[in-house]
């Protein structure tokens, strides 16, 4: 019979990871019984796909502010340090910015304005027009800030951002300054050393900052890439992608996975006979049209994956073929033109008018997306997520 359901998406519900678990029986075990108990079965090319929080967990990768602080007084002083471009979070930054403070003398903070680089917004543009600030080009003091701007809280979490960061700087010994401004090379008339916790354009705010003078300049990818004290670490991402674990505590991103993926790729095939693609995902790349909030506060949406994830989709747009190569046929003659030219599109579709409006990004990246999405980042308990039919196009 013609298969009547494309792509599906399942949370697998999973034990509580603790670290030093074993994730490739964990999870080869999850979906497995998950098959049984719905009654289903696993088909070639199905994506199997593990949150980052498990990995890391299942690592130990985790660090404290203690090991933050001194790992950022070893790099950059101890002394005067700007922190430029934090985003806004409570969960992200905060803990992070907590250990930075621990590390220095006094901070300069400069926040990026009307928003942060993932759309947490301080102001609306709406305010600016009223007030006659160009947010390109003026630098705001904190006390201007407030004169023209007043409190304004985080449209869901209610926190005033200023305020909050502000305190935790001060709550940690040090000495705080803050400044608004979207032009990298201002901090410099304040210090000039400098981390820059930019995530998505960190490598031209760090080019720009060291053009201009800067002594040292450190990323968020910059600390922790190292373990201090026997803590865990990241090599190649820092800071950037972890999260709080507890009040003194941050949970890092995930590291050499690779192998990870791999062996539940191979225990699969062993016990299935069927050829899986697994990934390790973390945040989603997507906004939310409401808040303008822009998901993605993880470095990549997917550190470590197999080798039949790379690249990007090869669709046809079937309206596009409906409406113009075949305009004129209809039912079961329209149905066997379409699966026709499926199977006869060439390996690269790049250029061709039929393929416009399919979503031109890295397959990994909109795979992560769903698995975010079916996933969600509370309670559901399911840290493995299944999809099935993602490959699948008209004709199968």
């Amino acid at each position: 019979m013609e298969r009547k359901v494309g792509t599906v998406s399942r949370g697998i519900r999973c034990p509580i990871i603790r670290e030093g678990d074993n994730l490739v029986d964990m999870a080869v075990t999850s979906v497995l019984e998950a098959c049984e108990s719905e009654g289903f079965s696993l088909r070639d090319r199905d994506v199997i796909a593990l949150t980052e929080s498990i990995v890391a967990r299942a690592q130990g990768n985790y660090a404290t502010v203690n090991d933050i602080a001194a790992d950022v007084k070893a790099k950059l002083g101890g002394e005067t340090v700007g922190v430029i471009f934090p985003i806004l979070s409570r969960n992200r930054f905060a803990i992070c910015l907590k250990g930075i403070a621990m590390g220095c003398k006094k901070i300069v903070l400069m926040l990026s304005y009307p928003s942060d680089e993932v759309g947490n917004a301080l102001l609306t543009y709406d305010q600016l027009d009223e007030a006659g600030i160009n947010p390109y080009s003026d630098v705001l003091t904190l006390e201007k800030y407030r004169e023209l701007f007043g409190e304004n809280k985080h449209e869901f979490t209610g926190v005033d951002y200023v305020a909050y960061y502000s305190d935790i700087i001060k709550e940690a010994g040090a000495d705080v300054e803050v400044i608004f401004a979207n032009q990298a090379k201002e901090i410099l008339k304040y210090t000039d050393c400098v981390i820059n916790c930019d995530i998505h354009t960190r490598v031209r705010t760090k080019r720009i900052l060291k053009e201009n003078g800067a002594k040292v300049v450190c990323g968020m990818d910059d600390i922790m890439t190292a373990s201090v004290n026997g803590s865990g670490y990241n090599e190649k991402y820092g800071l950037l992608g972890s999260n709080k674990s507890t009040e003194e505590k941050i949970k890092l991103f995930p590291r050499d996975s690779q192998w990870l993926v791999e062996a539940i790729q191979k225990e699969i095939l062993e016990k299935t006979g069927k050829h899986v693609e697994v990934m390790i995902y973390g945040d989603g790349a997507f906004k939310d049209p409401q808040g303008k909030i822009w998901e993605l506060a993880d470095p990549v949406v997917s550190p470590f994956f197999t080798e039949g994830l790379k690249g990007t989709p090869n669709e046809l747009k079937l309206k596009y073929l409906a409406d113009n190569d075949f305009k004129d046929l209809s039912g079961e003659e329209l149905k066997n033109a379409i699966s026709e030219s499926i199977k006869a599109k060439s390996g690269n579709l790049v250029g061709n008018m039929a393929s416009q409006g399919t979503t031109p990004r890295q397959l990994t990246d909109l795979i992560g997306s769903l698995c975010d999405l079916t996933s969600g980042s509370g309670d559901k308990g399911t840290p493995v997520i299944l999809i099935q039919g993602y490959f699948d196009n008209y004709t199968n």
